[in-house]
């Protein structure tokens, strides 16, 4: 008997079903003596033992579907190792429902954070697969995480329908978009629904500089701009303080977020309006795009091969167009950044797009 457990934890996104799905029907078109167990909200599931037993009939059927069948939590890698309210020992459980279940593995879709308890699992002794689950794209090791390209054309069709009321309107726009510590949602959208401006979290911006290129615009007659901002986007000034001073800045939530800090600063140094616009948790939502059902079928299908190998303790990527087993001791705690002086940003910069630094 082939006992294998599932769990999503992290934010959600649009093809974790699918994900879920192609490893099922790997393993079942190989095997018919297979248990399926899936863990409810996360990490949190296999903490405190909430399970229910699946079938492949429940992967049927939801390949379009978005978000997970077996929800999600936030479970902060730094707290893995501290007893919850009731003395928990969290590691600890986790392993005894594990065993428990006598299973032969557990498949983790997640993120960063998600990665690095899954490593954790790993060096106590579990067999883990991972797959690179994260509308950010910044998973270390893989070209692409599912849920990336679904979250950039959420992203695209809102500046889209922010072009056809800018015409209207001698304003600014501001969009903004998701990305704490990375940019890449922001920069593919940006550059993809025609921003004129793109602030990103590894370009800290001059506010000089973007009130320059609106500038600029007006002055060669175009009555409106376009700003793609990523929601962790940062100042040039903020960039320089040490992290404890950004943190008690931070802290005093002068402004509810990047776009509106921005929006009132903008206002103050030109004749412009400015209007935002926050897409918000719609990025995660709805069902995945053509591209992320073909990779997240793609990587459970192969996370299917690992599994019947018996070759555990590696996350699933896709590199160079090929699927990839990266050891998961590689990937966790890891991000990978957007490239200040990659080709894309150059190209982008030839076609006219600030990125507010320069």
């Amino acid at each position: 008997m082939l006992r294998v457990g599932f769990l999503t934890s992290g934010g959600d996104c649009q093809a974790l079903n699918a994900a879920m799905r192609g490893v099922v029907k790997g393993i079942c078109s190989k095997r018919d003596d297979v248990e399926l167990y899936g863990f409810q909200e996360g990490y949190k599931g296999l903490i405190y033992s909430n399970f229910k037993m699946l079938t492949s009939r429940d992967f049927s059927g939801i390949l379009t579907v978005g978000g997970t069948i077996l929800g999600t939590s936030r479970q902060p890698f730094k707290l893995m190792r501290v007893p919850d309210e009731d003395g928990i020992d969290k590691v600890e459980a986790m392993k005894h429902t594990y065993h428990k279940l006598n299973l032969d593995c557990l498949v983790v879709l997640g993120g960063n954070g998600t990665h690095k308890t899954a490593n954790m699992l790993r060096e106590e002794g579990l067999h883990v697969i991972t797959l690179p689950k994260t509308i950010d794209n910044d998973l270390w090791g893989t070209d692409m995480t599912f849920g990336f390209q679904s979250a950039v054309d959420i992203a695209t069709d809102t500046i889209d329908k922010i072009h056809t009321t800018a015409t209207s309107h001698s304003r600014v726009f501001i969009i903004e978009v998701m990305g704490h510590k990375v940019g890449w949602v922001t920069l593919h959208a940006g550059i993809a629904g025609g921003a004129d401006i793109i602030l990103l979290p590894e370009i800290p911006y001059d506010l000089k500089a973007v009130v320059k290129a609106i500038n600029a615009r007006a002055a060669a007659g175009k009555k409106f701009t376009i700003i793609a901002v990523a929601e962790g986007a940062i100042s040039k000034e903020d960039a320089e303080l040490s992290k404890k001073k950004l943190k008690e800045k931070q802290e005093k939530k002068k402004y509810p977020s990047v776009a509106y800090e921005l929006a009132e600063k903008i206002q103050s140094k030109t004749d412009q309006e400015v209007r935002i616009t926050v897409p918000g948790h719609t990025q995660r939502g709805g069902s995945p795009c053509p591209y992320d059902r073909v990779l997240s079928t793609r990587l459970g299908a192969a996370a299917a091969e690992l599994i019947l190998k018996e070759d555990y303790g590696y996350m699933v990527a896709i590199k160079n167009g090929e699927t990839k087993k990266v050891p998961l001791a590689e990937v966790a705690g890891k991000l990978k950044y957007v490239d200040p002086k990659s080709s894309i940003i150059r190209e982008a910069r030839l076609t006219g797009i600030s990125f507010g630094d320069e």
